[in-house]
């Protein structure tokens, strides 16, 4: 197996856990900035932390990914197979980072997969597919949106006889540990997607069987890359989650950023299923804003940023195939 190929794939694997840190990290602190609870440097180093941390809580989600979505390809077609998968989820990172949509990270991850395999002729598991990610992708928006709601619910009847300016500074106290269990979540969910590529590469090249433990410097690297990703900021998409959708205060920014942590922990122990952590904390920002008055949250970004939920994975598909077959043109 040429070991060239394996080191620029895992090279390229490693490249997009950056560009999904520097993407994501807007999702785990972005309610803390707007808020003031924390300053942006701050939430940024907090988060990067967590990031790694959140990384080594489980393989759950990385099983599912290297395992449960296509049938893991053989020799240097397949390393051009993960490669191309990598390159449409890296382009459409980019594309959505640049124009500030909180896109998902994960799903053009996982478009890129199927994308690339379907162009290489590998089997792609549809039922994983759908069970793994189509269900979740519907499904953990709906759920964050109403769960969103009703915590602030239970927040405003709780805190419903106390003086606003004290509730508010306390808010502001927990949010810091609301965004570390968001950032925490992040880290669990996301290193995790790449650990799974890093893995069906080593595979591919013989170097592990099917099955295995992950390599304890796949943990680490994929961690790592998240962890200085999410250091680097997306201020683009920050400002998006923090300030476009609506304008929270601490109390609201809490009930987001708990609710969002709450989803991914239960997807990733209990249902290993790969969520889209922009996906939750984007619905759960909007089910806690519906809280104030339904047209408290704008709708309109609303909708672009889920016309974007809709297009990333046929999106990145698109581009992967292309990839691959760029890839094919040039090495054979």
């Amino acid at each position: 197996m040429d070991t060239f190929a394996l080191v620029v794939t895992i090279g390229v694997a490693l490249g997009f856990t950056y560009t999904n840190g520097f993407h994501d990290s807007a999702n785990a602190i972005a309610t803390s900035v707007s808020t003031r609870a924390l300053t942006p440097r701050a939430a940024l180093a907090m988060a990067a932390v967590m990031n790694l941390a959140g990384a080594f809580l489980g393989s759950g989600v990385a099983k599912t990914v290297s395992e449960g979505l296509i049938a893991t390809p053989e020799g240097s077609r397949g390393m051009g197979i993960l490669f191309a998968a990598l390159v449409g989820a890296i382009v459409w990172n980019l594309i959505t980072w640049y124009f500030g949509l909180p896109s998902s990270s994960s799903h053009a991850l996982f478009g890129g997969m199927v994308g690339a395999a379907l162009a290489g002729g590998t089997t792609v598991y549809w039922g994983g597919v759908v069970d793994k990610i189509v269900i979740p992708m519907f499904v953990s928006p709906v759920v964050g949106l109403v769960a969103g709601y009703l915590v602030m619910c239970v927040i405003l009847w709780l805190f419903r006889k106390a003086n606003p300016h004290k509730a508010k500074r306390g808010f502001r106290i927990a949010q810091t540990v609301s965004a570390a269990g968001m950032a925490l979540g992040h880290g669990l969910q996301d290193a995790q997607k790449t650990m799974g590529i890093v893995v069906m590469a080593l595979v591919i090249a013989d170097v592990q069987n099917a099955g295995d433990e992950i390599p304890i410097w796949v943990k680490i690297a994929c961690a790592v890359m998240l962890s200085l990703g999410t250091y680097a900021g997306g201020w683009r998409i920050m400002r998006t989650l923090g300030r476009k959708i609506i304008e929270l205060d601490p109390p609201q920014g809490f009930a987001a950023e708990t609710t969002g942590a709450s989803i991914m922990f239960g997807s990733a122990f209990i249902f290993h299923a790969p969520i889209s952590t922009t996906h939750v904390i984007t619905s759960a920002i909007m089910g806690v804003g519906a809280t104030k008055r339904v047209n408290a949250v704008r709708w309109g970004v609303a909708k672009n940023i889920i016309l974007g939920w809709f297009i990333t994975m046929p999106a990145a598909a698109l581009v992967a195939a292309v990839s691959f077959y760029g890839v094919q043109l040039f090495f054979g």
